[in-house]
């Protein structure tokens, strides 16, 4: 029998494609969400399940008993997330989720972190970002992502046989993304024969589909690496030259205006995934195509608008 994996935050923009992928790579998936479910697929369950109940996350571990638990749910509204209190009750609410999982026979959590758990200055700063990096992160996102990956990694060290992994996402695009963010708001702009206004673009950016990452995950879960893991493509790009992309490949590159909004002051230059242990270690070689999986997205958007 394959594995059981029990995924939080299901419906999500991360977390329907990895379901997908963990079913597609023969897992079997219990997959969670709190208000929505996703499609019906072979070899996944949907669970409708506030995370906030503990008594009913207790209940639905003990009836479950997931080997493998990836938690994709958090705080995640657009334009608050970065600085808004409710970090620290998705930590604290992620950490009971740990407890329990490990208290009723779970092996391998792999938590979903970010690369903004990363600090902005150290050695090297516009090469590849390794894990060793030095963690100090200036957001509330940030913090409460590296504290749950503290406290999760004391937790396992705690229990004999127990793993836990931790996947810091770099830059994503894909279905389901918030249409303000930078590659659907080009989209949706010039679909419509809008000017679509952006920034200089001068920032460098490790760029992937949510599709790419999905796999990338799915392969973490499957294996035996412990520790945190970045999760990119590794390769660098500028904001410019991506949404130069964008608009060419939904046909009307003629609409974006580089430079016609603000640039935000403090950002820094380059971000960019160090892969080797996605790639060595977790066996994860998939090239990215990022013309590819931008041409399927403003695929899916003109069907949506059809």
């Amino acid at each position: 029998m394959s594995e059981r994996v029990l995924v939080t935050g299901a419906s999500g923009f991360v977390g329907l494609p990895l379901v997908e992928a963990l079913a597609a790579g023969g897992m079997r998936v219990e997959a969670l969400g709190c208000r929505n479910v996703g499609p019906e697929l072979p070899g996944v369950r949907w669970h409708r399940v506030d995370l906030y109940n503990a008594g009913d996350v207790r209940l639905l571990l003990r009836e479950l008993r997931p080997a493998v638990l990836v938690l994709c749910a958090w705080y995640v509204e657009h334009g608050r997330f970065w600085s808004a209190p409710d970090n620290w009750v998705w930590l604290d609410v992620s950490f009971e989720l740990a407890m329990r999982f490990f208290e009723t026979g779970g092996q391998r959590f792999v938590g979903i972190g970010t690369c903004a758990e990363y600090a902005s200055q150290d050695l090297n700063d516009n090469m590849p970002w390794p894990e060793s990096r030095k963690v100090d992160p200036v957001t509330l996102y940030g913090q409460s992502k590296a504290e749950l990956w503290r406290r999760l990694l004391a937790l396992a060290e705690r229990r004999p046989g127990a793993q836990a992994s931790w996947a810091r996402l770099f830059h994503l695009f894909g279905a389901g993304e918030h249409p303000e963010r930078l590659v659907p708001s080009i989209i949706h702009s010039v679909l419509a024969g809008r000017e679509a206004c952006c920034g200089s673009g001068r920032l460098v950016r490790d760029f992937s589909s949510v599709w790419f990452v999905a796999g990338a995950l799915a392969a973490l879960a499957r294996s035996r690496v412990t520790g945190p893991v970045n999760i990119g493509c590794g390769q660098p790009r500028s904001i410019a030259a991506l949404s130069r992309l964008v608009a060419r490949l939904a046909g009307r590159p003629d609409l974006l205006r580089l430079g016609a909004l603000p640039d935000s002051p403090g950002d820094v230059p380059v971000m960019v995934a160090d892969t080797k242990r996605l790639r060595l270690e977790v066996g994860y070689e998939q090239r990215p195509v990022i013309e590819d999986d931008l041409r399927r997205l403003i695929s899916l958007y003109r069907l949506q608008n059809s």
